[in-house]
């Protein structure tokens, strides 16, 4: 079987996501990219997409384990695995896509394996210092973001609507940053991190509720 290129899988993306073009966004386009050069051989191998979802999210659970080790290596092991996660997230839509085994099933268990990494990328800031109060609120806007966007969905809006400032990639390059930077600069950065969160997730489910609004009036 003749493995689609770089366009017609992002073509194939967009058809699996209510027909959102992931070239109008760099961060989206630059993230996609990196997950279709590394799914091709993966694809070769004829691995199942749900086995490349669980063990994303077993990979995020070591995150969050390493998290909680005493010293500045386990800090950068917990930042390595949280990237680790995050790349795996998208390898397995990918090997979905380039395998044709893309499901409606599976776009479920991979959303549902998302939300559970994200809860577990704060988790891994609390053991790292952050406050659990600020953590909380972080994973309630992250969810309320999502739960907007699935009511949404089943509202009658075919398209994502927009990208935000606080996606997957988002919350992987930030949870990693600030666990790394609490490795070298001491335990406030966690914390600093966990704010990120609340803060950009504010930001993210305005950007959505605005968009939403627009289109279904």
């Amino acid at each position: 079987m003749s493995q689609l290129d770089r366009d017609g899988y992002f073509d194939a993306w967009s058809d699996l996501h209510g027909g959102y073009d992931p070239r109008g966004s760099s961060l989206v386009r630059s993230w996609l990219s990196v997950a279709y050069a590394l799914a091709r051989p993966l694809a070769r191998t004829g691995v199942a997409p749900d086995v490349v979802t669980a063990i994303g999210v077993l990979v995020s659970a070591c995150a969050a384990a390493l998290a909680a080790g005493d010293g500045a290596a386990w800090l950068v092991g917990a930042a390595l695995a949280v990237l680790l996660s995050g790349l795996l997230d998208n390898l397995d839509g990918a090997v979905a896509v380039l395998t044709g085994r893309a499901t409606r099933w599976g776009h479920v268990l991979d959303s549902l394996a998302d939300r559970v990494s994200d809860l577990l990328y704060l988790v891994a800031l609390w053991l790292a210092g952050a406050q659990p109060a600020v953590c909380v609120v972080a994973g309630t806007l992250m969810f309320l973001q999502e739960y907007a966007r699935a009511r949404a969905a089943a509202g009658g809006m075919t398209e994502i609507g927009v990208v935000t400032v606080w996606e997957r990639p988002t919350r992987v390059i930030v949870t990693a940053a600030f666990l790394a930077s609490g490795a070298a600069l001491g335990d406030l950065w966690p914390e600093l991190g966990a704010g990120v969160w609340v803060a950009l997730g504010v930001v993210g489910l305005v950007q959505l509720l605005r968009t939403v609004r627009r289109r279904l009036g």
